[in-house]
């Protein structure tokens, strides 16, 4: 599995810190992090479509049944041979049964390529992930960032990058439109600011209050 490090010497970092004194500080909280993006790209968009508006904790429980039924492989083989009833037992509602089964028929049939996409642009891959039935941007954009280690996605339709962001910031605008006119500045690596709001989330520094000179 591919290791990725982002330190005080990377480009980003450099580049965040000098646009951003805000993310400079968030970063000297965090310090420097690796990461690995994910290798399966099915059964990353299967665990998305779980997790969509529960915790990470229950979508980890769900996905965990769902994985037991698959064998250990969730793939589109393993995912046909369980009926909906099946899949529904793990917890899950039925629209997100339906959502499975959608993008396993989109794969199955070559509508989508998952392979294809290394190629083509983020506004691209998001149209297609999209035109599953079932699947929105968010779930496009966490495939861009966490599969495909994209640089420059802004994720404000994420629940845990806008704890992050709200205790940066210190706002609770978290519009669409707040968001993105805030975080201009991140570009060309929002992916890489957006990864250190869930680092600092996930460390519980979003539990005390944000001191930009403390």
């Amino acid at each position: 599995m591919n290791k990725i490090e982002i330190s005080a010497t990377s480009p980003s970092i450099q580049h965040l810190c000098a646009c951003d004194k805000r993310f400079a500080k968030v970063y000297s909280m965090v310090g420097s992090i690796t990461y690995s993006p994910h290798e399966d790209g099915y059964a990353f968009l299967i665990h998305e479509i779980i997790e969509q508006m529960l915790s990470q904790k229950a979508s980890r429980t769900l996905y965990s049944r769902l994985e037991a039924l698959c064998n250990g492989n969730v793939c589109p083989d393993t995912i046909n041979a369980l009926t909906d009833e099946e899949i529904k037992s793990i917890g899950t509602a039925w629209r997100k049964v339906n959502a499975i089964r959608n993008l396993t028929d989109s794969i199955e049939n070559n509508v989508i390529d998952l392979n294809s996409f290394e190629e083509m642009s983020d506004e691209g891959i998001i149209k297609k992930i999209t035109s599953v039935h079932g699947i929105g941007n968010w779930t496009a954009k966490m495939y861009l960032i966490f599969v495909l280690d994209r640089q420059d996605v802004l994720p404000y339709e994420d629940v845990a990058f806008l704890q992050g962001y709200k205790w940066a910031y210190k706002t609770d605008d978290c519009s669409p439109q707040a968001v993105q006119k805030k975080c201009h500045k991140w570009r060309p690596y929002s992916s890489i600011a957006a990864r250190y709001m869930y680092r600092a989330l996930d460390y519980g520094l979003t539990k005390n209050e944000f001191h930009l000179f403390k």
